[in-house]
């Protein structure tokens, strides 16, 4: 009796209470229309984060396939978007990145491509999405190379809420399912 009169007056209280996985930090990247994007364009938006390079030929077009996914069930949502950063930023330069978003048939607004500095971008997957293992790196930045089938899911705080392997289907439909949840909080 005692948790339904308490949930009842502070509705709250039965809402489960996870501790976020890491906080998306500050951030500075180009978009694949040359454009600035930062940490201050995803407030608000459940966003969903990859990392891949244009000239993979091993898991990024799975995770790619699997993304999709995720993005035609979610499009029509104002606040959802999906960012794919470029693991290869050499060679993924913003107009690489639009060729590609263009070949995916994508609305760039929707699902946004980045590129930047390696060393920033490593950072960003490694200690604010935690989708790659830090100890994975080499200490010259020139050597290190990431490549990770693992997705972030992103709520509308900048908290990451889980992160998926992105090569399982059934588990990128746990992150639609998810990605739902939170756009309705």
């Amino acid at each position: 009796m005692f948790f339904f009169t308490i949930s009842y007056l502070i509705p709250e209280y039965s809402k489960p209470k996870f501790k976020p996985v890491s906080e998306v930090g500050s951030f500075r990247f180009t978009t694949q229309d040359g454009k600035d994007f930062t940490d201050a364009d995803i407030k608000g938006k459940v966003t969903a984060v990859e990392y891949f390079f244009t000239t993979c030929e091993g898991i990024c077009p799975r995770m790619n396939k699997n993304m999709l996914t995720a993005y035609n069930e979610l499009k029509q949502e104002p606040d959802f978007l999906i960012l794919s950063h470029t693991s290869d930023p050499e060679r993924d330069s913003a107009a690489r990145l639009k060729q590609f978003a263009d070949s995916m048939g994508v609305d760039t607004k929707k699902w946004i491509f980045l590129t930047g500095r390696k060393d920033s971008l490593y950072n960003m997957a490694r200690y604010s999405y935690a989708i790659d293992d830090p100890k994975n790196h080499f200490q010259k930045i020139e050597d290190d190379f990431l490549h990770s089938q693992f997705m972030a899911l992103v709520n509308k705080n900048g908290e990451v809420v889980h992160v998926y392997d992105g090569l399982k289907q059934s588990e990128v439909n746990e992150m639609i399912r998810e990605a739902k949840k939170l756009l309705k909080d």
